[in-house]
C-alpha cells in the first residue's frame, strides 16, 4: 500500500492528511489529481475529528460475492455479479451512529472491502481497472434483513440513512495490480463475527471495475463495495460494530436507537 488519506473538520472545514510511515501530514491540493503533503500534525490521529473520507455520489454494492455469505443466505450463486446502489445520504464516517429505524426488525453488519475511484470511469476494460482505483477502504453495508426478506428489495433494506459507514481513512496503492488476499472482519462488541480474505471474491476487483463501468459511469469517490463474507449476524442498540480490513485499519461505529 501507499499512503493512507484521512478526512477531518478543521475549524468547521473538512481537510484531508496523509500517513506515511507512521507519521501524519497535512495534504493541500486534490486528492484526484495531485497533492502535496506540508506539516507533521501534532498529537496525530487522535487529535484529529475525522470525517467520511470522501462523499461518493454513490456506493455501487455487490451482492452475495463471497460463497460461504451466499450458503449462508440459502441462495445460488450468482452467474454474474448482482448490483444494487447505496445512496450518498447512507453515508457515515468513523465514529458516528448507525441509527436503526423503527419498525424495520433486524439489522445486520456485513463488514466489506470496498473500491474508492480515482477518475471518471467508463467501460473500463478489465486490464486497466487498477488505473482508475484511487485506494481501498472500509465499508459496514448495513441492512435492514427482515425488509430485504420480506421482498422489500436491496436499495430499500439496505439505503436508509447512516446505512453506509465508511472509512477511517483511504489506503492508497503505489502500484497498480491487484492486491494479495487481504484479511476482512466484523467485530460487535470486539467480538469477531466474521472472517475470511477476498481470495474468496466470487469477482474480483478488475472484473468489477470493468462489469460496473459497463453498466453505469463511476465518478471519483465513488465506491464499489466488493461483498461480505459469512458471518453477518443483528445489530442492537448500545453495540459497538468494527469492520477491519487488513493493511487498511478499523473502521468502528456505535448503534443507537431512532429518537
Amino acid at each position: 500500500m501507499g499512503g493512507r488519506l484521512y478526512r477531518y473538520a478543521h475549524n468547521g472545514s473538512p481537510r484531508y492528511a496523509v500517513e506515511r510511515d507512521g507519521v501524519l501530514y497535512e495534504a493541500t491540493g486534490d486528492i484526484f489529481h495531485s497533492y502535496s503533503t506540508g506539516t507533521a500534525i501534532p498529537g496525530g490521529l487522535a487529535s484529529l475529528s475525522l470525517l467520511p473520507p470522501v462523499l461518493p455520489t454513490k456506493i455501487v454494492c455487490v451482492g452475495l460475492n463471497y460463497k460461504d455469505h451466499a450458503a449462508e443466505q440459502n441462495k445460488p450463486l450468482p452467474a454474474e455479479p448482482l448490483l444494487f446502489i447505496k445512496p450518498s445520504t447512507s453515508v457515515i464516517g468513523p465514529g458516528q451512529a448507525i441509527v436503526i429505524p423503527p419498525g424495520v426488525g433486524r439489522v445486520d453488519h456485513e463488514a466489506e472491502l470496498g473500491i474508492v475511484i480515482g477518475k471518471r470511469a467508463t467501460r473500463v476494460a478489465r486490464a486497466q481497472a487498477w488505473d482508475y482505483i484511487l485506494g481501498l477502504i472500509c465499508v459496514n453495508d448495513v441492512t435492514a434483513r427482515e425488509l430485504q426478506n420480506r421482498g422489500a428489495g436491496y436499495t430499500r433494506a439496505k439505503g436508509f440513512d447512516t446505512f453506509a459507514p465508511i472509512g477511517p481513512c483511504i489506503a492508497t496503492r503505489s502500484n497498480r495490480h491487484q492486491p494479495g488476499p487481504l484479511t476482512v472482519e466484523g467485530f460487535v462488541n470486539a467480538t469477531r463475527r466474521q472472517s475470511s480474505d477476498t481470495s474468496h471474491l466470487i469477482f474480483p476487483i478488475d472484473y468489477l471495475v470493468e462489469y460496473i463501468s459497463f453498466n453505469m459511469t463511476l465518478e471519483p469517490g465513488d465506491i464499489i463495495s466488493t461483498g461480505t463474507p459469512a458471518g453477518i449476524g443483528p445489530l442492537a442498540p448500545g453495540d459497538s460494530v468494527t469492520v477491519k480490513v487488513e493493511s487498511i485499519g478499523e473502521l468502528t461505529n456505535p448503534v443507537i436507537d431512532a429518537t
